[in-house]
Protein backbone atom coordinates (compact mmCIF):
# COMPACT_ATOMS: atom_id res chain seq x y z
CA UNK A 1 0.00 0.00 0.00
CA UNK A 2 2.97 2.23 -0.84
CA UNK A 3 0.93 4.36 -3.03
CA UNK A 4 -2.77 5.28 -3.11
CA UNK A 5 -4.58 6.58 -5.89
CA UNK A 6 -8.18 7.60 -6.89
CA UNK A 7 -10.39 9.57 -8.66
CA UNK A 8 -14.09 10.24 -9.13
CA UNK A 9 -16.28 11.86 -10.92
CA UNK A 10 -20.17 12.47 -12.64
CA UNK A 11 -20.09 8.85 -13.15
CA UNK A 12 -20.96 8.60 -9.17
CA UNK A 13 -17.99 5.97 -9.21
CA UNK A 14 -14.91 6.32 -7.25
CA UNK A 15 -12.05 4.01 -8.64
CA UNK A 16 -8.87 2.88 -6.94
CA UNK A 17 -5.58 2.52 -9.10
CA UNK A 18 -2.55 0.59 -9.18
CA UNK A 19 -0.44 3.90 -10.15
CA UNK A 20 2.26 2.42 -12.38
CA UNK A 21 0.36 -0.02 -14.33
CA UNK A 22 -2.79 2.29 -14.80
CA UNK A 23 -4.73 -0.62 -13.53
CA UNK A 24 -8.20 -0.15 -11.61
CA UNK A 25 -7.60 -2.22 -9.06
CA UNK A 26 -11.32 -1.77 -7.13
CA UNK A 27 -14.68 0.41 -7.73
CA UNK A 28 -17.29 1.91 -5.50
CA UNK A 29 -20.38 3.50 -6.27
CA UNK A 30 -21.47 6.83 -5.33
CA UNK A 31 -24.96 6.70 -5.51
CA UNK A 32 -25.89 9.80 -3.73
CA UNK A 33 -24.74 12.40 -6.22
CA UNK A 34 -21.82 13.33 -8.15
CA UNK A 35 -18.21 13.29 -6.39
CA UNK A 36 -16.58 16.99 -5.49
CA UNK A 37 -13.84 16.41 -3.73
CA UNK A 38 -11.59 13.64 -2.39
CA UNK A 39 -8.79 12.97 0.01
CA UNK A 40 -6.84 10.37 2.01
CA UNK A 41 -5.76 10.59 5.21
CA UNK A 42 -2.11 10.86 6.28
CA UNK A 43 -2.06 6.94 7.20
CA UNK A 44 -3.42 5.71 4.14
CA UNK A 45 -6.20 3.53 5.59
CA UNK A 46 -9.22 5.83 4.82
CA UNK A 47 -10.76 7.64 1.58
CA UNK A 48 -13.04 10.86 2.05
CA UNK A 49 -15.43 11.62 -1.00
CA UNK A 50 -17.62 14.40 -1.00
CA UNK A 51 -20.70 14.81 -2.73
CA UNK A 52 -24.08 16.53 -2.27
CA UNK A 53 -24.76 17.04 0.60
CA UNK A 54 -22.50 13.93 2.18
CA UNK A 55 -19.17 13.16 2.77
CA UNK A 56 -18.63 9.66 3.15
CA UNK A 57 -15.21 7.83 4.71
CA UNK A 58 -13.96 4.48 3.21
CA UNK A 59 -12.13 1.57 4.78
CA UNK A 60 -8.93 1.43 1.59
CA UNK A 61 -8.04 -1.62 2.90
CA UNK A 62 -11.73 -2.82 1.73
CA UNK A 63 -12.88 -1.41 -1.11
CA UNK A 64 -14.67 -4.08 -2.65
CA UNK A 65 -18.05 -3.08 -4.94
CA UNK A 66 -19.69 -4.27 -1.84
CA UNK A 67 -18.14 -2.14 0.51
CA UNK A 68 -20.36 0.58 2.68
CA UNK A 69 -18.64 3.56 3.95
CA UNK A 70 -17.38 3.39 7.68
CA UNK A 71 -18.66 7.09 8.43
CA UNK A 72 -20.84 9.33 6.74
CA UNK A 73 -20.64 12.90 7.86
CA UNK A 74 -23.44 15.14 7.80
CA UNK A 75 -24.64 18.72 8.85
CA UNK A 76 -24.05 20.32 5.68
CA UNK A 77 -26.97 20.95 3.36
CA UNK A 78 -25.68 21.55 -0.29
CA UNK A 79 -22.85 20.64 -2.11
CA UNK A 80 -19.33 19.72 -0.02
CA UNK A 81 -16.89 21.48 -2.36
CA UNK A 82 -13.71 20.87 -0.40
CA UNK A 83 -12.36 18.50 2.31
CA UNK A 84 -8.58 17.44 3.53
CA UNK A 85 -7.43 16.04 7.12
CA UNK A 86 -5.17 17.50 9.95
CA UNK A 87 -1.63 16.24 9.52
CA UNK A 88 -2.54 12.80 12.05
CA UNK A 89 -5.65 12.03 10.49
CA UNK A 90 -8.12 12.93 14.06
CA UNK A 91 -10.08 15.33 11.92
CA UNK A 92 -11.44 16.70 8.95
CA UNK A 93 -12.30 20.05 7.62
CA UNK A 94 -14.63 20.66 4.61
CA UNK A 95 -16.10 23.92 2.74
CA UNK A 96 -19.81 23.80 1.12
CA UNK A 97 -22.27 25.55 -0.72
CA UNK A 98 -24.32 26.11 1.98
CA UNK A 99 -22.02 29.13 3.04
CA UNK A 100 -20.02 27.36 5.57
CA UNK A 101 -16.88 25.44 6.75
CA UNK A 102 -17.44 22.87 8.94
CA UNK A 103 -14.96 20.57 11.38
CA UNK A 104 -15.34 16.54 11.91
CA UNK A 105 -14.23 14.49 14.73
CA UNK A 106 -13.70 11.12 12.72
CA UNK A 107 -15.13 9.60 15.91
CA UNK A 108 -18.69 11.13 15.54
CA UNK A 109 -21.04 11.50 12.08
CA UNK A 110 -21.75 15.03 13.15
CA UNK A 111 -19.49 18.29 13.04
CA UNK A 112 -17.82 19.36 16.11
CA UNK A 113 -17.24 23.35 14.64
CA UNK A 114 -19.05 25.13 12.26
CA UNK A 115 -18.03 28.61 10.94
CA UNK A 116 -20.49 30.67 8.86
CA UNK A 117 -18.47 32.74 5.75
CA UNK A 118 -22.36 33.91 4.93
CA UNK A 119 -21.18 32.85 0.63
CA UNK A 120 -20.82 29.27 -0.62
CA UNK A 121 -17.70 28.28 0.24
CA UNK A 122 -15.39 27.15 -2.71
CA UNK A 123 -12.48 25.84 -1.43
CA UNK A 124 -10.76 25.53 2.41
CA UNK A 125 -7.18 24.64 3.26
CA UNK A 126 -5.18 23.60 6.62
CA UNK A 127 -2.39 26.16 8.14
CA UNK A 128 0.45 23.93 8.62
CA UNK A 129 0.49 25.33 12.52
CA UNK A 130 -2.62 22.87 11.85
CA UNK A 131 -4.95 25.93 14.06
CA UNK A 132 -5.91 28.23 11.23
CA UNK A 133 -8.44 27.68 8.27
CA UNK A 134 -8.22 29.71 4.97
CA UNK A 135 -11.67 29.51 2.82
CA UNK A 136 -12.47 31.37 -0.90
CA UNK A 137 -16.14 32.28 -1.86
CA UNK A 138 -18.22 33.04 -4.03
CA UNK A 139 -18.47 37.00 -2.79
CA UNK A 140 -14.38 37.13 -3.97
CA UNK A 141 -13.38 37.03 -0.01
CA UNK A 142 -10.55 34.46 1.11
CA UNK A 143 -11.15 34.25 4.75
CA UNK A 144 -8.64 32.84 8.12
CA UNK A 145 -10.65 31.32 10.49
CA UNK A 146 -8.84 30.55 14.11
CA UNK A 147 -9.94 27.11 15.33
CA UNK A 148 -8.99 28.22 18.85
CA UNK A 149 -11.46 31.73 19.17
CA UNK A 150 -15.05 32.61 18.02
CA UNK A 151 -16.77 31.96 15.12
CA UNK A 152 -16.39 34.91 13.60
CA UNK A 153 -12.86 34.84 10.44
CA UNK A 154 -10.47 36.96 12.19
CA UNK A 155 -8.75 37.90 8.93
CA UNK A 156 -10.66 38.50 5.53
CA UNK A 157 -8.66 39.39 2.22
CA UNK A 158 -10.83 40.91 -0.76
CA UNK A 159 -8.26 40.50 -3.95
CA UNK A 160 -9.21 43.73 -5.64
CA UNK A 161 -9.07 45.28 -9.01
CA UNK A 162 -5.48 45.98 -10.82
CA UNK A 163 -2.43 45.76 -8.48
CA UNK A 164 -3.74 46.44 -5.27
CA UNK A 165 -4.90 44.24 -2.70
CA UNK A 166 -7.66 44.97 -0.34
CA UNK A 167 -8.09 43.87 3.14
CA UNK A 168 -10.77 44.78 5.88
CA UNK A 169 -8.52 47.12 7.91
CA UNK A 170 -6.09 48.80 5.04
CA UNK A 171 -5.39 49.24 1.51
CA UNK A 172 -2.44 46.84 0.31
CA UNK A 173 -0.42 48.77 -2.52
CA UNK A 174 1.58 46.24 -4.76
CA UNK A 175 2.53 48.75 -7.49
CA UNK A 176 6.18 47.87 -5.70
CA UNK A 177 6.39 44.39 -5.46
CA UNK A 178 7.57 41.77 -7.64
CA UNK A 179 4.95 41.22 -10.91
CA UNK A 180 5.23 38.25 -13.48
CA UNK A 181 8.25 38.38 -15.68
CA UNK A 182 8.04 36.46 -19.63
CA UNK A 183 9.80 33.40 -19.17
CA UNK A 184 11.99 31.92 -22.22
CA UNK A 185 11.45 28.53 -20.62
CA UNK A 186 7.37 28.69 -20.73
CA UNK A 187 5.91 25.51 -22.85
CA UNK A 188 3.25 26.55 -25.24
CA UNK A 189 0.05 24.88 -24.63
CA UNK A 190 -0.65 21.88 -26.88
CA UNK A 191 -4.38 22.33 -28.64
CA UNK A 192 -6.33 19.09 -29.15
CA UNK A 193 -7.27 18.35 -32.76
CA UNK A 194 -11.20 18.47 -33.11
CA UNK A 195 -11.35 21.10 -30.04
CA UNK A 196 -14.71 22.80 -29.57
CA UNK A 197 -12.87 26.13 -28.19
CA UNK A 198 -13.38 28.97 -29.85
CA UNK A 199 -10.55 30.87 -32.16
CA UNK A 200 -10.02 33.25 -29.93
CA UNK A 201 -9.62 30.63 -27.44
CA UNK A 202 -7.39 29.16 -29.37
CA UNK A 203 -5.33 31.89 -30.24
CA UNK A 204 -5.07 33.43 -26.60
CA UNK A 205 -3.82 29.85 -25.61
CA UNK A 206 -1.42 30.34 -27.94
CA UNK A 207 0.64 32.62 -26.53
CA UNK A 208 3.46 32.04 -24.18
CA UNK A 209 3.93 35.49 -22.58
CA UNK A 210 0.39 35.53 -20.90
CA UNK A 211 2.55 35.15 -17.64
CA UNK A 212 4.01 38.89 -17.94
CA UNK A 213 0.51 40.55 -18.18
CA UNK A 214 -0.82 42.45 -14.63
CA UNK A 215 -3.86 41.41 -13.27
CA UNK A 216 -6.99 42.87 -15.78
CA UNK A 217 -9.66 44.93 -13.31
CA UNK A 218 -12.68 42.64 -12.17
CA UNK A 219 -15.73 42.92 -10.17
CA UNK A 220 -14.71 40.35 -6.64
CA UNK A 221 -14.76 37.25 -8.97
CA UNK A 222 -15.88 34.38 -7.13
CA UNK A 223 -12.83 32.76 -5.27
CA UNK A 224 -12.28 29.72 -7.07
CA UNK A 225 -9.11 27.90 -4.85
CA UNK A 226 -6.80 28.49 -1.81
CA UNK A 227 -3.66 26.93 -0.70
CA UNK A 228 -1.25 27.58 2.37
CA UNK A 229 2.54 25.89 3.21
CA UNK A 230 4.88 27.18 5.51
CA UNK A 231 5.79 30.74 3.13
CA UNK A 232 3.12 31.42 0.74
CA UNK A 233 -0.94 31.97 0.96
CA UNK A 234 -2.39 31.40 -2.46
CA UNK A 235 -5.77 32.53 -3.70
CA UNK A 236 -7.14 32.47 -7.31
CA UNK A 237 -10.35 33.16 -8.74
CA UNK A 238 -12.77 31.23 -11.72
CA UNK A 239 -11.31 33.97 -13.48
CA UNK A 240 -8.05 32.64 -13.82
CA UNK A 241 -6.31 35.68 -11.49
CA UNK A 242 -3.63 34.31 -9.12
CA UNK A 243 -3.19 36.01 -5.42
CA UNK A 244 -0.04 35.43 -3.48
CA UNK A 245 0.91 36.34 0.22
CA UNK A 246 4.04 35.88 1.97
CA UNK A 247 3.16 35.48 5.16
CA UNK A 248 5.23 34.57 8.89
CA UNK A 249 5.51 31.02 9.22
CA UNK A 250 7.58 31.36 12.76
CA UNK A 251 5.01 32.80 13.98
CA UNK A 252 2.29 29.78 14.33
CA UNK A 253 -0.48 31.91 15.07
CA UNK A 254 -2.12 34.46 13.27
CA UNK A 255 -0.88 35.29 9.72
CA UNK A 256 -3.56 38.10 10.23
CA UNK A 257 -0.74 40.18 11.36
CA UNK A 258 1.88 38.71 8.43
CA UNK A 259 0.74 38.84 5.29
CA UNK A 260 2.79 40.64 2.60
CA UNK A 261 1.27 40.43 -1.06
CA UNK A 262 4.02 39.44 -2.96
CA UNK A 263 2.03 38.78 -6.45
CA UNK A 264 -0.81 38.68 -8.92
CA UNK A 265 -0.98 37.12 -12.87
CA UNK A 266 -3.47 35.64 -14.74
CA UNK A 267 -2.82 31.98 -15.31
CA UNK A 268 -5.11 31.24 -17.98
CA UNK A 269 -6.01 32.50 -21.25
CA UNK A 270 -9.13 35.42 -21.27
CA UNK A 271 -12.10 33.94 -20.99
CA UNK A 272 -10.87 30.70 -19.76
CA UNK A 273 -11.85 29.62 -15.99
CA UNK A 274 -9.68 28.63 -13.49
CA UNK A 275 -10.47 25.67 -11.40
CA UNK A 276 -7.76 24.59 -8.78
CA UNK A 277 -4.43 26.28 -7.46
CA UNK A 278 -2.41 24.04 -5.23
CA UNK A 279 1.13 24.43 -4.17
CA UNK A 280 3.78 21.70 -4.67
CA UNK A 281 5.19 19.94 -1.32
CA UNK A 282 8.54 21.27 -2.23
CA UNK A 283 7.16 24.50 -2.29
CA UNK A 284 8.80 25.32 -5.17
CA UNK A 285 5.96 25.33 -7.77
CA UNK A 286 2.25 26.27 -8.29
CA UNK A 287 -0.51 24.60 -10.82
CA UNK A 288 -2.89 26.08 -11.76
CA UNK A 289 -5.75 23.89 -13.62
CA UNK A 290 -8.37 25.58 -16.06
CA UNK A 291 -11.10 25.40 -18.78
CA UNK A 292 -8.51 25.40 -21.37
CA UNK A 293 -7.97 22.20 -21.17
CA UNK A 294 -4.26 22.81 -19.17
CA UNK A 295 -2.58 22.14 -15.82
CA UNK A 296 0.06 25.23 -15.81
CA UNK A 297 3.19 25.62 -13.43
CA UNK A 298 4.34 28.60 -11.59
CA UNK A 299 7.99 29.12 -10.24
CA UNK A 300 7.08 30.22 -6.97
CA UNK A 301 10.10 32.62 -6.75
CA UNK A 302 9.84 34.67 -10.03
CA UNK A 303 6.39 33.71 -10.80
CA UNK A 304 7.04 32.95 -14.19
CA UNK A 305 4.90 29.99 -16.30
CA UNK A 306 7.41 27.52 -16.49
CA UNK A 307 5.25 24.91 -18.41
CA UNK A 308 1.95 23.98 -19.73
CA UNK A 309 1.02 20.65 -19.85
CA UNK A 310 -1.86 20.64 -22.18
CA UNK A 311 -2.45 16.52 -23.48
CA UNK A 312 -6.35 16.71 -22.18
CA UNK A 313 -9.53 16.64 -23.97
CA UNK A 314 -11.82 18.77 -21.84
CA UNK A 315 -11.57 20.67 -18.77
CA UNK A 316 -8.93 20.09 -16.23
CA UNK A 317 -11.23 20.01 -12.49
CA UNK A 318 -8.11 18.92 -10.04
CA UNK A 319 -4.53 18.26 -10.10
CA UNK A 320 -2.55 16.59 -7.21
CA UNK A 321 1.22 16.33 -6.91
CA UNK A 322 3.45 13.77 -5.65
CA UNK A 323 5.24 13.42 -2.54
CA UNK A 324 8.63 14.83 -4.18
CA UNK A 325 6.42 16.95 -6.19
CA UNK A 326 8.07 15.33 -9.52
CA UNK A 327 4.90 13.70 -10.49
CA UNK A 328 1.97 15.47 -10.90
CA UNK A 329 -2.18 13.61 -11.49
CA UNK A 330 -4.49 15.75 -13.11
CA UNK A 331 -8.13 15.07 -13.69
CA UNK A 332 -10.29 16.29 -16.46
CA UNK A 333 -13.85 16.35 -18.46
CA UNK A 334 -12.37 14.25 -20.99
CA UNK A 335 -13.46 10.83 -18.73
CA UNK A 336 -9.78 10.61 -17.64
CA UNK A 337 -6.51 11.53 -15.26
CA UNK A 338 -2.86 11.54 -16.17
CA UNK A 339 0.13 10.97 -14.43
CA UNK A 340 2.98 13.95 -15.60
CA UNK A 341 6.52 13.65 -15.36
CA UNK A 342 7.35 17.23 -14.28
CA UNK A 343 11.08 16.47 -15.39
CA UNK A 344 10.22 15.99 -18.94
CA UNK A 345 6.30 17.74 -18.92
CA UNK A 346 5.54 14.09 -20.69
CA UNK A 347 2.56 12.09 -19.65
CA UNK A 348 3.77 9.07 -18.34
CA UNK A 349 0.53 6.71 -17.50
CA UNK A 350 -3.36 7.64 -18.31
CA UNK A 351 -6.43 6.36 -16.45
CA UNK A 352 -9.18 5.21 -18.02
CA UNK A 353 -12.56 3.68 -17.04
CA UNK A 354 -14.92 6.47 -15.55
CA UNK A 355 -18.14 6.90 -18.06
CA UNK A 356 -18.13 11.23 -17.39
CA UNK A 357 -16.25 13.97 -16.52
CA UNK A 358 -13.53 13.29 -13.15
CA UNK A 359 -13.90 16.19 -11.08
CA UNK A 360 -11.27 14.85 -8.51
CA UNK A 361 -8.38 13.04 -7.78
CA UNK A 362 -6.61 11.86 -4.45
CA UNK A 363 -2.91 10.77 -4.24
CA UNK A 364 -0.88 9.24 -1.25
CA UNK A 365 2.34 8.22 -2.14
CA UNK A 366 4.17 9.16 0.98
CA UNK A 367 6.86 7.30 2.48
CA UNK A 368 6.02 8.35 6.50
Amino acid sequence: MSVILATAGYDHKIRFWEAPSAVSTSTLPYPDSQVNCLDITPDKQFLAAAGNPHIRIYEINNTNSNAAPVLTCEGHLSSVTSIGFQNNGRWMYSGSEDGTVKVFDLRSSSYQRSFNANFPVNSVALHPNQTQLISGDRSGSVKVWDLRQSKQWVKELVPDVGTHMRNQNSVVDMEGSKQPQPSSSVTKPTNVEGSSLSNATRNSSRQSNISATPTALHSKAAIQSVDIDSRILVAANNHAQVFVWNHDSDSGNCISSSLQPIATYTAHPPGSYLLKAKISPDSNHIVTTGSDWTARLWDTNTFAMTSTLGMHQGWVWDAVFSADSSYLVTASSDASARLWNLRSNEVVRQYTGHHGAVTCVALNDSST
